[in-house]
């Protein structure tokens, strides 16, 4: 495992050497505030080395309301929201045959049982771990976040992508006009590379690590273009949100690399496409992040390193 890290460090130090010979930032950005609303003004060039440009304006309520609760994942709240909920399902309806004892302890809440008979504290415990994992549950997905375990078997916690990504479609819809406006065709591959020049071009945001940074850094889509600028899962999410926008039917899937993140798409391969395949899906690979500007198919070296060795996990929309 070590030889591969070295190796995989080795694979990003290289890519990202590359990159900056061939990467393109934005040529302009623009936020102009016109009081209850604000327009956004965007010029890039694309993959092919063609300008474009792309001019919106948003309600101001929309862009700070939307997720403006999302916080970094902090886990004395969330056992805080779990042994509430149990004291409250406890008081309810209590276990039988048992005492239920909560006791703070170095701030920390733990919950003993005590009974006469031996079977009866058992399943007093059984029922307390199925209660655990409800809540637990529960409010991972009220915070937009969820359990996640990384290609190497780490278990953690991190911002739930794909959801935040489906519960902003609706907030991306408009980019539907305005992009096939600019294609002019209704091609898949188009209106991807479109998009993905738009996204790549946004300023980058290093990515915290996804095993310790407890979701800090991540910004939800509206955010990520407030601030014209996101790290590679944030990239990512707002790219699979507005493809959603404009192709409501198509499959994708977020790939996760060590550090790094891919979107699937479903689309017939093309020459040297880079692709996976997951559930009889193949998807064609693309790389939402920049500076580089590259078309839907064409990854980073270290990127393709790490999808050909099998170094990957992905979670599919649905």
């Amino acid at each position: 495992m070590l030889l591969i890290n070295l190796v995989f460090t080795t694979f990003i130090l290289s890519a990202l050497t590359l990159s900056k010979s061939v990467s393109a930032e934005q040529l302009n950005f623009v936020r102009k505030d016109l009081g209850d609303k604000i327009k956004f003004s965007y010029h890039w060039l694309d993959h092919l080395n063609v300008e474009k440009t792309l001019d919106f304006t948003l309600p101001k309520h929309l862009i700070f309301n939307r997720f403006r609760k999302f916080k970094s994942f902090k886990s004395e709240f969330s056992e805080a929201y779990i042994h509430k909920e149990i004291q409250a399902c406890i008081q309810e309806k209590p276990f039988k045959g048992v005492q239920v004892n909560f006791e703070k302890k170095e701030g920390k809440t733990q919950i003993n049982i005590k009974g006469k008979k031996t079977v009866d504290v058992n399943k007093a415990y059984q029922e307390l771990a199925k209660l655990e994992k409800k809540y637990r549950a529960e409010y991972l997905q009220k915070i937009n976040y969820q359990p996640f375990i990384t290609y190497n078997g780490i278990n953690t916690i991190k911002p739930n992508h794909v959801l935040i990504a489906e519960q902003s479609v609706q907030d991306l819809k408009f980019f539907k006009g305005l992009v096939l406006d600019e294609v002019n065709v209704k091609n898949i591959r188009k209106v991807t590379n479109f998009v993905l020049g738009f996204v790549q071009s946004i300023p980058y945001a290093k990515l915290e690590s996804r095993i310790t940074s407890s979701g800090a850094g991540f910004s939800p889509p509206l955010n990520l273009l407030y601030r014209n600028k996101g790290d590679c899962d944030s990239k990512v999410t707002l790219t699979a949100a507005i493809l959603r926008a404009l192709m409501p039917r198509i499959n994708l899937s977020i790939i996760y690399i060590e550090n790094h993140a891919l979107l699937g798409i479903d689309v017939l391969p093309e020459n040297d496409d880079i692709t996976i395949k997951r559930d009889s899906v193949t998807y064609v690979l693309a790389e939402p992040t920049g500076p580089a500007i590259l078309a839907l198919g064409t990854i980073a070296t270290f990127s393709k390193q790490a999808i050909l060795a099998g170094l990957y996990n992905a979670e599919k929309f649905k």
